[in-house]
């Protein structure tokens, strides 16, 4: 074998990788960060959660579902660029029904210094639902990321305007 420790780094990785301890699964995250997750479809029969591959069309609804959070709250946006040092960043992983209803919200990046913002968070996504239609996409998983300003206002990285310098 020419290279045994690249053997034996790809080793440890898929091992690693397997590991069921270093992937806490959605409701611990969500449950960490100080809120419930909205409850899964009734008719899944598994506990598990798939997150849609984002495909291009999955991307492309971001923007159209971005846009119908900004709508449904003009007043919380962050106008302008976002400093450069925001207060929370938090990856939200929202699963939307065929008709646009939100079906449960999930993290998957929350705040240790800052918990109680995943928890506002959720609530601003559930209370904009339903979000538009995904058209023939249908169901699947609305990703984003929220750039939560310290004054509780925010943008989403989707239609964010960048961050400034200083």
């Amino acid at each position: 074998m020419k290279h045994p420790l690249a053997f034996a780094m790809l080793a440890l990785l898929l091992g690693l990788s397997g590991c069921s301890v270093l992937k806490p699964d959605a409701t611990t995250t969500a449950a960490a960060a100080g809120a419930a997750p909205a409850a899964a479809s009734s008719t899944e029969a598994s506990p598990e959660r798939l997150i849609t591959a984002q495909t291009p069309a999955v991307k492309a609804y971001r923007k159209v579902g971005a846009a119908a959070i900004y709508k449904k709250y003009p007043q919380r946006i962050y106008k302008g660029k976002i400093p450069p040092l925001v207060y929370a960043v938090v990856v939200t992983e929202t699963d939307v029904d065929a008709d646009g209803r939100v079906k449960g919200v999930y993290f998957s990046r929350t705040p240790s210094h800052a918990p109680e913002v995943s928890g506002m968070i959720a609530e601003l996504i559930k209370g904009a639902s339903p979000l538009p239609s995904p058209g023939k996409i249908g169901a699947h998983t609305y990703v984003d990321t929220w750039l939560w300003d310290k004054s509780g206002q925010f943008q989403l990285d989707t239609l964010t305007l960048g961050q400034r310098n200083r």
